[in-house]
């Protein structure tokens, strides 16, 4: 009998805020929420983007005027509004007006005299050109004297055709949040992602590992295009060409394995499995199946699962800009018509679009299995039953679409009508889709889904793109899909896409549902999620509704067990909901851990039957294993 991995916590943050209970998910249906919960969730809003801030248990503005929810939400929506979800790139980034690059410069001599400089000598080439001739000055500075001609790297600076990306709400620096020092900023938005899911689950960590092996806990993190600013792979890769050093930091730090290692290191102290599997676009589905599997099969009983991305540089976007993969300035304005462009419109899913738009996320969920949730009164938010992933084939182009996704959606499909009936997901079940915003997306995507539902019988499949709204954040694309999938079970609504107008004519619709609006669904039992990646990197999830959830968990364990897990989850979710108050007034209580609690290797017991690690209360006891039983004497 497998072990059933539930959701019993998420976290995390992107464009739309942070997403545990639910906020992020709230700000991109912000207009069909009933006004105490748009107020609660601008508020959260507020504080980020530092518009407002709790000051003796007040809420104040800059100028000391306290505010009621009522009152920054006429004061301040429209400022929250335009400080989140994709927009034009901030000057916190990088000037997109004015990106600092190099130009090649040649200088030759005019009317037969030599150029002449004056610097300093210890900044001379090593070795000294051919063509130079230097004399010594005073004060360690010494006259170079060039014949003929010479190549030059000067400053100089450009405007980049992408000007849009999906960003942290304006103000909000993860970096403030704790010593961050010499961290790339996909590292720190793994801490405070992290943190924000493990609180979420309103458990402490040290009662959850008190029930459970050393070796029963996973972490399955990381990132697709690694930490590639100017304190990971990008200040490496640059420093000879800057004339600068590399430092100890910037190599390790870049590893895309370390947003795994730094949650084992700094937020769980964890000694359990670990690792990262990159699949493109498709990442965190691929660790998202790692996960499951550790859970079904019993290996691990607690799994933190996510992704954390930050490109937006000047690097990554020239990269992905010279495949013509990114919406750019010049082709929003023949989308949208002409005229000056809105680039909070820049993600098009399934309508006239030009490219996708880059965006930076971290998100994480905590499964654990079922037996184990219902011991410590965890809350549930869904449960993940399975993660398909196949490839393409032969192909003519790495980065075109392929084959693989339609084994992989079709799988989902047939497996989650094996837990909720086909009728269960032709009338209760949505997609949400890859929707990445290309032109090319928007057709062989549409097609694959309008094939699969055809054939399995489904008339209007509802899709959701939550790109739409965050970007499209690479390695955390598709826990953005999850985390708002969630919130489509809690709130009965499938945000609609809206920065489209119209569906493009050329998408693929007989047996879909595309709306540009928000759409009330009272039931939804099931969710698919699908990402398609570079490479044939093709993955589909699925995801069940709560309700589901709590109808299986009935019939495994009796109603009793049942009505006693309830019990215990009221003190759980008192918790979480504190925790919930304390960060929507700015107190995000991050865990970060440098350097304590080590473990004494020479303290470590060694037995025959396990091993008993200083620090956790249960021991690790070998496995027995019979799996090649059958081939021994």
């Amino acid at each position: 009998m497998s072990r059933l991995p539930v959701i019993v916590g998420f976290g995390g943050y992107n464009a739309a805020g942070r997403s545990s209970f639910h906020h992020g998910f709230r700000r991109t249906v912000l207009e069909t929420l009933d006004a105490q919960a748009r107020q609660e969730t601008l508020v959260g809003l507020a504080v980020m983007t530092k518009l407002v801030k709790l000051v003796d248990g007040q809420l104040q503005n800059a100028e000391g005027q306290v505010l009621s929810p009522a009152q920054i939400e006429q004061h301040y929506a429209p400022q929250i509004l335009a400080s989140t979800l994709v927009r034009r790139i901030g000057k916190e980034y990088l000037d997109v007006d004015a990106a600092h690059w190099h130009k090649n410069l040649s200088l030759s001599s005019s009317n037969g005299q030599p150029l002449q400089f004056v610097t300093l000598a210890k900044q001379l080439p090593e070795p000294l050109p051919a063509n130079w001739q230097v004399e010594t000055l005073a004060d360690g500075q010494v006259q170079v004297i060039l014949h003929d001609s010479c190549d030059f790297k000067v400053d100089s600076y450009r405007a980049l055709p992408v000007k849009s990306a999906g960003q942290l709400p304006s103000g909000f620096d993860p970096a403030e949040l704790y010593n961050s020092r010499f961290h790339p900023r996909g590292l720190q938005l793994a801490i405070v992602a992290a943190t924000d899911a493990l609180r979420s689950t309103g458990l402490d960590w040290q009662t959850i590992v008190a029930h459970v092996a050393p070796d029963e806990v996973a972490v399955f993190s990381g990132s697709a295009m690694a930490q590639l600013d100017e304190n990971g792979f990008g200040g490496m890769m640059q420093s000879r060409l800057r004339g600068t050093r590399v430092t100890a930091k910037q190599c390790p730090l870049g590893l895309n394995t370390m947003p795994a290692d730094f949650i084992n290191a700094y937020v769980l102290g964890s000694v359990g499995t670990t690792g990262s599997v990159t699949g493109a676009c498709a990442t965190f589905l691929y660790n998202l199946q790692k996960g499951i599997e550790q859970i079904t099969s019993g290996k691990s009983r607690v799994v933190l699962v996510g992704n954390s991305e930050a490109p937006i540089t000047p690097e990554v976007i020239d990269g992905y800009n010279a495949m013509s993969a990114l919406a750019t300035e010049d082709g929003l304005r023949q989308v949208q018509g002409g005229g000056d462009v809105d680039f909070t419109r820049a993600s098009r899913p399934f309508g006239q679009n030009c490219g996708f738009t880059l965006a930076e996320s971290s998100q994480y969920l905590v499964l654990m299995d079922d037996e184990l949730a219902l011991e410590l009164g965890a809350d549930i938010h869904g449960a993940v039953t399975d993660v398909f992933i196949n490839a393409d084939g032969f192909k003519k182009s790495i980065s075109a679409p392929g084959p693989g996704n339609y084994l992989t959606l079709s799988k989902a499909v047939a497996a989650a009508a094996q837990l909720v009936g086909l009728d269960g997901v032709r009338q209760r079940s949505f997609i949400h889709a890859h929707g990445s915003s290309t032109p090319a997306n928007r057709v062989t995507e549409s097609e694959l889904l309008d094939r699969v539902a055809a054939t399995f019988g489904i008339d209007a499949w509802p899709v959701a793109a939550v790109k739409a709204f965050v970007g499209h954040s690479l390695a955390a694309a598709s826990a953005d899909q999850v985390i708002s999938a969630l919130g489509s079970f809690k709130y009965g609504i499938l945000p609609g896409i809206k920065t489209i107008d119209a569906v493009a004519d050329d998408v693929f619709q007989d047996h879909l549902s595309l709306s540009t609006h928000d759409v009330p669904h009272a039931e939804l039992d099931v969710c698919f999620v699908n990402s398609k990646g570079f490479g044939g990197n093709n993955a589909s999830g699925v995801l069940l509704a709560p309700r589901v959830v709590e109808k299986m968990l009935r019939k495994r364990h009796g109603e009793a067990a049942f009505a006693s897990y309830q019990a215990k989850r009221e003190a759980t979710r008192a918790a979480a909901q504190a925790y919930d108050a304390r960060a929507l007034h700015g107190q995000f209580d991050i865990i970060y851990n440098f350097g304590n609690d080590l473990i004494d290797e020479r303290a470590i017991e060694l037995g025959v039957d396990g091993i008993k690690v200083p620090g956790f209360e249960q021991p690790l006891v070998y496995r027995k294993d019979e799996r090649f039983s059958d081939m021994l004497d």
